[in-house]
């Protein structure tokens, strides 16, 4: 497969994530047909629209890259490039009608991240990220945040799915961390709030439970931005961690530490 030429198809990767954004915005505003994927996980005609123009612009430009799509699954790819697409981050908020979701798009070679592309599509702010090239939103260099205790800090985090049946559901981790910083937030669409981590509007994000695609894109923003990802043990993060902890570097380790209380 001949070398990926990394600034036309980030080029492309943020055109179709625009395009993608643009009929989402459009159709939140329309009546929207709602399934159920499990007893909570919903799905709307929405994300297959989306997940279908994506997909499109992938064969139609990247022919030969795997996909890994949340909706019509895939695998990552052996000795290619994968894709790693949410197509509608933010599915049950998109679904009530809650302004907070996004497009993702990540390419990965080799569990190595190469471009990320996260859009709000409601804000229309463009996060994008190219390995060894930086970070940025809407054209603007991104960086994270200086604050320098948890005390100080403003973090967001998620729930599984399935919460409700499931021991290690992450509120006793809440719980935690609400009392020791400035605030958790749980918006409900991770690569945004990972995302936000890389620009300094929260200065930590932390979860159990992601998949790929919710994680593909925003995690390399992170890195570019100077923060730093692991799992839950402060081990390397990677696509098949199943516990992320995001931050500024600089409250990484105190995070971390009372994350493991809780546990």
């Amino acid at each position: 497969m001949p070398a990926i030429n990394l600034a036309a198809t980030l080029d492309m990767a943020i055109e179709t994530a625009r395009r993608a954004g643009a009929l989402l915005r459009v159709g939140l505003s329309q009546q929207r047909q709602i399934d159920l994927k499990s007893a909570y996980e919903l799905v709307t005609d929405m994300d297959r629209a989306s997940e279908d123009l994506i997909v499109d612009a992938i064969h139609t430009y990247c022919p030969g890259h795997a996909i890994l799509a949340e909706e019509r699954g895939g695998a990552v790819g052996v000795n290619r490039p994968t894709w790693l697409i949410d197509p509608l981050d933010g599915t049950n908020n998109y679904a009530h009608g809650f302004p907070y979701f996004a497009v993702s798009l990540g390419l990965w070679e080799e569990n190595q991240p190469l471009l990320g592309v996260v859009y709000d599509p409601v804000r229309d702010e463009l996060f994008s990220a190219q390995a060894g090239g930086g970070a940025q939103c809407n054209g603007m260099p991104l960086h994270v945040s200086q604050v320098a205790t948890l005390a100080g800090a403003l973090i967001s985090t998620g729930f599984p799915y399935d919460y409700g049946t499931r021991t290690d559901n992450n509120l006793a981790e809440f719980n935690k961390v609400q009392a020791r910083c400035q605030g958790v937030r749980r918006a409900g669409a991770a690569a945004l709030d990972i995302a936000y981590v890389a620009m300094g509007r929260l200065d930590a994000h932390w979860e159990i439970g992601l998949k790929p695609w919710d994680t593909g894109a925003a995690t390399l923003m992170v890195h570019e931005a100077g923060g730093q990802l692991s799992d839950a043990h402060g081990e390397d993060w990677g696509l098949s961690s199943t516990r992320m902890v995001a931050s500024n570097g600089l409250i990484h380790d105190e995070l971390l530490a009372l994350l493991n209380t809780a546990q």
